[in-house]
């Protein structure tokens, strides 16, 4: 398994690879101290499995640094690790689709298990900034008092938007149209009393729905 760290601060790429081997004994670490160092590391003949990716990178915008590194890697999770634990960046993260957010702070053996549950294909909020998260969306009713009844195509369609996959690779993976895909999120937006696929990511979390949509 190939993991890309991109961090600029040395001992903290060191200290992720270490422990890293707790993750798989068999990892293969590699890293980047800045977006364009990542982005020359994608290579579609040696995939990349993870990408770890620090929110603050010198010369690069936060958001912008996701969404090149998104770019540079389509198919492979990313995860946010940061300093930062403000609710409105994790929001905006995973709106821009990040498939977790893992402070720095975090206790290694949390992390690890943060890890596992990204690789196998779910995502990861701190429960304490999903409560702190679900104070600044706006969702457009409250949450459904019972656990909502997807279809099996709406399901698909939102495991992946969990993922943090674009619509544009939803469609492909399902083989659909974008727009289908679009149609779908928009009931599913409605069963979940939200809005947006962040709003949807923090309601699942909120309402324990991972093991049902997977």
């Amino acid at each position: 398994m190939r993991v890309l760290i991109v961090d600029d601060h040395p001992l903290y790429r060191e200290g992720l690879k270490a422990l890293l081997s707790g993750l798989d004994p068999d990892v293969e670490p590699a890293d980047a101290a800045s977006v364009d160092e990542a982005l020359q590391l994608a290579d579609p003949a040696n995939p990349v499995d993870l990408v770890l990716l620090d929110m603050n990178l010198p010369g690069t915008n936060r958001l912008d640094a996701l969404r090149q590194v998104r770019a540079a890697f389509e198919n492979t999770p990313v995860v946010i690790v940061s300093g930062d634990e403000d609710a409105e960046l994790v929001h905006q993260t995973i709106e821009s689709g990040a498939s977790g957010y893992i402070p720095k702070s975090t206790d290694p053996g949390v992390t690890i298990h943060a890890l596992r549950l990204v690789l196998a294909h779910g995502v990861y909020l701190p429960p304490s900034m999903i409560a702190r998260s679900s104070t600044l969306v706006t969702p457009e009713g409250p949450p459904p008092a019972e656990e909502p009844m997807f279809s099996g195509r709406q399901r698909e369609v939102l495991l992946r938007l969990l993922q943090g996959k674009s619509n544009k690779l939803i469609a492909r993976d399902l083989d659909i149209a974008e727009g289908t895909v679009k149609a779908h999120l928009f009931a599913v937006y409605q069963m979940l009393g939200v809005n947006s696929r962040a709003q949807a990511m923090f309601r699942v979390h909120e309402l324990g729905l991972l093991d049902a949509v997977r």
